[in-house]
This record gives structure tokens, C-alpha cells and sequence, in this order.
């Protein structure tokens, strides 16, 4: 079978988010609610969005966003420290939560009758945490090792660090969602508090029910539990530092003692998806995965198959973003060849893609990838929960998010070129490269007073 053949055969399947079967409704308090319905099992998705990231944080305070998640495990006025995930893990059900730049999330998986005790503890710490010093103290602790762990551990962590630092001249998103350590080190109560008051509260969430429910009983339950959290008045407006018009290329290099594979790494500022203007974004997804979405990219075909000169390639493109996001390259060298050299193949082969124009069976065949795949991710009502939740909180709208699946099908190869005209451009542009220490020229003589030194 063709790959024309099987395109056509799956664009008999139902459409991906056309089909969900999705309401929304505004409680009075402002708090937004999307209910997704899914009757094939007897379970509910139950999270709560928060309008409010790392991005958000007031300057000196790197962390707090991702540190309040951590401390509203903690006790509140009706549950004792730790008591909600206990009482979710002994209904049979999962809890987490997660923090990024532009949102904090959190969610209980469980049977569809446990849904209302669910609401009722997460009403409960939307505006009754109770945190005192020791708390403080502990979880401080905790995600300082969380950032050695995943950060300070990892050279490759440290490298794209300092990256999104230098590609980002004035936003937010060159500050790490975990936090810089000698500002997680200074958190307070009143910083987590601040924040907590700041942007906790209904009209600053979104209610996100996906499973076997109907929406009038959402409906019903988001009003007895969500409905009385007055709303916060002073709200402040979601506007951030925006970056300046970028007119010079940025290098840096990174050496690092634990670094076993040199890389190069090109990142460039990039447009996110916005309402109602989602095209460029989805030739920007196409670009990257033509170039680097796998073994029959064009990157790995060039340079890993046909020169030998990598042995690892990658593009990738963060589309969903409240503002400027990124689109980047990784290059892996082969043995003997040097980072300068990789970055000289990088930049000939893409210019090479662009003059060939695009291969539109291959363009077919990663659209069919795509389209099957969204079909597949159906069968998880908590990854479309998660979809709907992440688009809604960095700014699209319930259409844009159903849109989508037929946006990236209808990308043109015009427009794919177009859109890598505009955005690989070495002005907005930040190259890095990961490397071992410098050798030490060898010495026959004896020396005294030597000085230690550690590269990172």
C-alpha cells in the first residue's frame, strides 16, 4: 500500500478533536469549566488550571511558582499535611501536579463517583492552605535537591540553562521554572504566600472534568464546591516583559568535566501559536519534523546516512507558548568531527532543504503519522484533559485547540518555506557548544603554589 493510499484510508477515521464531545461554562465567580465527556470507563480526569507560571513570578523570587505547588500538599483548614493524595490513593485513584512558565496544574485520576470528594479537597486548597515555617523549611529543601538533581547533575540541564538565559533578552523564559538555586535558597512564606494570594483563585482557573460524566453534573458539583470561592479583585493583568527586536547572533560554549559527548545546539526565537492565526505555527511543527523529527528526516538522511558526519540529529519546535517560543537544532558529531565542523554541515544542509524545496511524500506520510496518532491519543482521557488545559491556560480558545488537527493537515509546502525564511534567521539565533575541559598542556617541570580549579 501506498503512503497515498493509507493517508486516504485514515481520512475515513473521525476527526481527532472535532468529534470530543466538549462543553464549557463560567461559574459566577469567573472560575472557567470544560467538561469532556468519554463514557467507555467508569473514570474521571479532575484538574485544576491555574493561569499563573514561573513566567509570572515577580523578579527575585525564581521558583516560587513551582514551590507553592510543592507546599499545597501541606496542610489546609479541613486537611492535614499530606492527607489529600492519601485520601485519593485509599478511593483507588492517582494525584499529581506540574509547573511550567505559563501554568500550574493539578489532578486526581479516580473512579467516576469520587469526583465530588475530589472537588471538595481541591476547592478546599485553592484558598485555604495553612503554611507555617517548618514547612517552609523542609520543602525548601526539597526542590533545592530536586535541582541538583535534574540541574546541577546534568551538564546538558546546565547547558540549556545558561541557552534559554542568552536567547531570552528581557522575557520571563529565561529564567529556569525550577528557579535560579541562590534565589530558591532565599524563598520565603511570604514570597509562596504572595504568589498563592496573587493568583489562586477561581477567576484565575479553569476546571477541566474529562471522563465518564455528563456536564450538568459538573455543572452541578463546580457550583456546591467551586462556587463559593469569592473571586480576587485585584487579579492583576497577564502581561509580561516583552523581548526587544533581536539583531545579534549569541554563542557560548560550556565545558563541563562530566561530558562524554560533545554537542552543538542552535535555538531561534520563534512565534508561538496564537488565536485564530495558528498556520504559521503548524508549518513550524511540519518544518521540524521534516528536518529532525526521526531516522527518515532530512537532517539524519544528509548528515548521519549520506556524510557520516552525525550520529545524532534533532529539530524540534515548542508551539504552544503564552508568548515568543523557540525552534532548535541538536547536533551530535561523529567520531573526528568537530563541533565547528557540525555546525558547518547544520548550516549547509539546512540551506540545501530549502533550496530542494519540500519531498510532498514525505510531507503525506508524517501528516498520516500525525493524524493517526492524534486518533490514538483518544483512548487517554487524561492526555486530552492535558491538551485543553496547557492550550487554554497559554491562550487559545476551546476552537483553536479543536482546529488544530485540521490546521497541520492543511499546511502547504509554500508555507513551510515560508515560515523557515522567516524564523532561521542567525540574528535572532543562539549557538551553543557542550564540551569536556580544555587539556592541560603537559609540564616536565615541578611547579609550587598551584591554584584548583573546577570547570563547569
Amino acid at each position: 500500500m501506498s503512503w497515498a493510499t493509507a493517508l486516504t484510508l485514515l481520512a475515513t477515521f473521525p476527526a481527532t478533536a472535532a468529534d470530543e464531545l466538549v462543553t464549557d461554562f463560567t461559574l459566577d465567580n469567573g472560575m472557567d469549566v470544560v467538561v469532556i465527556e468519554d463514557h467507555r470507563a467508569p473514570v474521571v480526569v479532575h484538574m485544576v488550571w491555574y493561569r499563573a507560571g514561573s513566567a509570572d513570578e515577580t523578579p527575585g523570587t525564581s521558583g516560587v511558582a513551582h514551590f507553592l505547588e510543592h507546599l499545597l500538599f501541606k496542610a489546609t483548614d479541613n486537611l492535614e499535611s499530606g492527607e489529600l493524595s492519601k485520601v485519593v490513593a485509599e478511593n483507588g485513584g492517582t494525584d499529581n501536579a506540574f509547573t511550567s512558565f505559563d501554568y500550574t496544574a493539578y489532578f486526581q485520576r479516580v473512579a467516576a463517583d469520587r469526583l465530588s470528594l475530589m472537588m471538595s479537597m481541591e476547592a478546599d486548597r485553592m484558598r485555604n492552605i495553612r503554611l507555617t515555617e517548618a514547612d517552609i523549611l523542609t520543602e525548601r529543601e526539597v526542590i533545592i535537591e530536586e535541582r541538583n538533581q535534574r540541574t546541577e547533575n546534568s551538564p546538558q540541564a546546565l547547558f540549556r540553562e545558561q541557552a534559554m538565559a542568552a536567547q531570552y533578552l528581557n522575557h520571563r523564559y529565561g529564567v529556569p521554572i525550577i528557579g535560579w538555586r541562590h534565589e530558591m535558597e532565599q524563598l520565603s512564606l511570604e514570597d509562596a504566600m504572595a504568589y498563592y494570594d496573587r493568583f489562586y483563585a477561581p477567576n484565575n482557573a479553569i476546571l477541566i472534568v474529562a471522563g465518564d460524566v455528563t456536564p450538568d453534573e459538573v455543572r452541578t458539583l463546580a457550583e456546591e464546591h467551586y462556587g463559593p470561592i469569592p473571586a480576587n479583585p485585584d487579579l492583576p493583568e497577564r502581561a509580561r516583559p516583552e523581548e526587544p527586536l533581536q539583531t545579534a547572533e549569541r554563542r557560548l560554549t560550556f565545558r563541563d568535566p562530566r561530558v562524554a559527548q560533545p554537542y552543538v545546539s542552535r535555538t531561534y526565537l520563534a512565534p508561538e501559536r496564537d488565536s485564530g492565526a495558528q498556520e504559521e505555527a503548524a508549518a513550524l511543527v511540519m518544518l521540524s519534523e521534516l528536518l529532525g523529527g526521526g531516522q527518515t528526516s532530512y537532517l539524519n538522511e544528509k548528515l548521519a546516512i549520506e556524510q557520516n558526519k552525525a550520529v545524532y540529529t534533532s529539530a524540534y519546535y515548542g508551539a504552544t507558548n503564552l508568548d515568543d517560543t523557540t525552534f532548535g537544532f541538536v547536533i551530535v558529531p561523529s567520531e573526528g568531527i568537530s563541533l565547528e565542523e557540525a555546525e558547518q554541515a547544520l548550516d549547509d544542509t539546512v540551506a540545501q532543504f530549502i533550496e530542494d524545496g519540500i519531498d510532498s511524500e514525505q510531507l503525506d506520510r508524517i501528516k498520516m503519522q500525525m493524524k493517526a496518532s492524534q486518533i490514538y491519543a483518544r483512548d487517554n482521557v487524561q492526555s486530552i484533559a492535558r491538551r485543553y488545559g496547557s492550550g487554554l491556560t497559554q491562550g487559545l480558545t476551546i476552537e483553536d485547540i479543536q482546529a488544530w488537527p485540521d490546521i497541520l493537515q492543511n499546511v502547504t509546502e509554500e508555507q513551510i518555506l515560508a515560515a523557515a525564511d522567516s524564523v532561521l534567521n542567525i540574528d535572532r539565533s543562539v549557538t551553543g557548544y557542550l564540551l569536556p575541559p580544555r587539556a592541560e598542556p603537559a609540564s616536565s617541570e615541578p611547579t609550587s603554589n598551584a591554584t584548583e580549579e573546577v570547570s563547569q
